[in-house]
């Protein structure tokens, strides 16, 4: 197939590209291969009209879905017991890894062996990373299909729960083990339900009323292509950054509650378990709208003779088969793959030594988590402000975030060498005079949970976006399971090697040179590797190009 559409879509075209309504399996001649079987989601004049009350129901379900009971006290929990079951190895069997004399080293038993439990955090991570491979490539992409996405979202959702819930079990230090399983589930279902809602906003941003008012405007000759282009990026980025910033303030509100039970009850044993419920009804009560007021926006129904729990692959292999017409986007997926992973595997790795400095205590972890939560909301308003006051494409702010990804690891080496700076002190972890201390840069070298919250929460909006930007319009659910993989599934690398290297060295810290590397290497390639105007246009043109060979 001859791709050699002009470079701004046409009128047609991109009418089609915007509302044409997608087939259920699609066939697609290449230079390299006979036929691609390529699924197209229904994108129809037919779709409601985003409501108000539908968007806040959006916002409110990422309001709850904030990751405070399954991202954060759940591995503080389990960190805390399996440290309290295990021992110091300098010391012997039957020590205590919290003695006051303890060489700083704990293990439990492994296998035949003994692990660190550091390496037993980064391999529960690793392992929930993998089985979040398999659930994106197996079912994920099936969400283009009927309504099988919406129950998919409620399912995971529902499972998330139910494994905070349990965790009132966790009480002593011999369900260490339990502690674990029950982390894994709750951070694979938790990572499961930020794909798949963060797939469903590129739907709702095209149906909109500002949308639907771009396209008519459009369609009349009222604005240039460039134009269109450009407030559509500023629609998708409206809607990705409230809801980013809506995510922390229900960590705000969530973390505030929490002070309620955890400052009056600091010494009742069962508090950690108490806090655990609490922020798991918040998400329940919040979130619970969004799948009462969902307008329904079916996809295709399954073609015959396909299954769920196969049709994913064949989505994948398929959209796979067609890199040499989207290059931008492929090369954002890969890069962003090693930047996630780098990211991901430093946040554990901080959460692990943050932990160990504050002897896991919820309520230091609730502090240092508003500081983060406070500047993660201000930061995402102000980012979006200047966005839009100055009409700043999304990759020149996405960048912005990428220079402190590199620095968060680049700090970490520094406690190599020196126990003075490097996360070795409780002042490296949250601020402790005020927020206008002259400039970023000392921010960062006060407090990583500032800094974190300052520019990665605008980092996790930008880089959607981005996705959102590259990928073919009516193939949301397909190129948001690639980046649902490329984000969340990404740290099978990270976590394994961090692990070996904290093993064999002993100390944790050493595993930041090798996630600086990462970082840095994956910015450089999205720096200078990804054209975003480039790869809208491609993939408009190649979606547009899907549906004309079909008909």
């Amino acid at each position: 197939m001859s791709v050699s559409p002009p470079l701004v879509p046409t009128g047609n075209a991109l009418h089609t590209e915007v509302r044409q309504v997608g087939e259920d399996i699609k066939s697609y001649k290449s230079p390299d291969q006979d036929a691609n079987q390529i699924t197209i989601s229904s994108i129809s004049e037919d779709e409601p009209l985003v409501t108000r009350r539908e968007l806040w129901s959006y916002y409110l379900y990422c309001n709850g879905d904030n990751g405070v009971g399954p991202l954060g006290y759940s591995q503080t929990l389990f960190q805390g017991l399996a440290t309290a079951a295990g021992y110091d190895p300098l010391a012997g069997p039957g020590s205590s890894c919290l003695a006051t004399t303890a060489s700083g080293q704990c293990v439990v038993p492994w296998g035949s062996g003994t692990k660190s439990v550091s390496s037993v955090v980064l391999i529960a991570n690793g392992i929930s990373f993998a089985i979040m491979t398999t659930i994106f490539t197996t079912i994920g992409s099936a969400a283009d299909y009927g309504t099988f996405g919406r129950w998919l979202l409620l399912t995971v959702t529902v499972v998330c729960w139910a494994a905070q819930y349990a965790s009132m079990a966790l009480t002593t230090p011999d369900r260490w083990v339990l502690a674990m399983v029950l982390y894994i589930i709750g951070f694979v279902s938790y990572g499961a339900t930020l794909v798949f809602y963060a797939a469903i906003f590129p739907r709702l941003a095209r149906n909109t009323p500002h949308a639907r008012q771009l396209i008519e405007k459009y369609e009349s000759g009222e604005i240039p292509p460039e134009v269109y282009e450009q407030e559509e990026s500023l629609e998708k980025n409206r809607i990705s950054n409230i809801s980013t910033a809506h995510s922390n303030i229900g960590y705000i509100i969530t973390l505030s509650l929490n002070l309620a039970l955890l400052l009056p009850m600091s010494n009742n044993p069962k508090v950690d378990n108490y806090v655990l419920m609490l922020v798991t009804t918040y998400w329940v009560v919040s979130g619970i709208w969004w799948f009462v007021l969902q307008e329904p926006r079916p996809g295709p129904s399954l073609p015959e003779g396909e299954r769920y729990t196969t049709i994913g692959w064949k989505q994948i292999w398929a959209a796979l088969k067609t890199y040499k017409h989207l290059p931008y986007t492929f090369v954002y997926l890969f890069s962003f793959f090693l930047l996630a992973d780098g990211l991901n595997t430093t946040g554990t790795l901080v959460a692990i030594c943050q932990n160990n400095k504050f002897q896991f205590s919820f309520l230091q972890n609730t502090y240092l988590g508003l500081s983060q939560a406070i500047t993660s909301t201000i930061s995402t308003f102000a980012f979006w402000y200047i966005q839009r006051y100055w009409k700043i494409r999304t990759k020149k702010m996405f960048v912005v975030t990428n220079v402190v990804t590199m620095l968060i690891p680049l700090w970490g080496m520094i406690g190599i060498w020196t126990k003075k700076l490097g996360f070795h002190n409780a002042w490296e972890f949250w601020f402790v005079k005020n927020l206008l201390f002259s400039s970023f840069f000392i921010l960062f070298l006060r407090a990583y949970n500032i800094v974190f919250g300052l520019f990665q929460a605008p980092y996790y909006a930008f880089s959607q976006t981005m996705m959102a930007e590259l990928s073919p319009p009516g193939f949301d659910n397909m190129f948001f399971g690639l980046f649902g993989l490329s984000n969340r599934a990404s740290s099978m690398v990270g976590p394994n090697v961090i692990q070996v290297i904290i093993d064999k060295t002993g100390n944790n810290w050493q595993g930041f040179p090798f996630l600086f590397a990462l970082c840095t290497t994956a910015s450089m390639v999205i720096w200078f590797g990804v054209d975003v105007t480039k790869g809208r246009r491609e993939a408009a043109r190649w979606a547009a190009e899907q549906r004309k060979h079909t008909r």
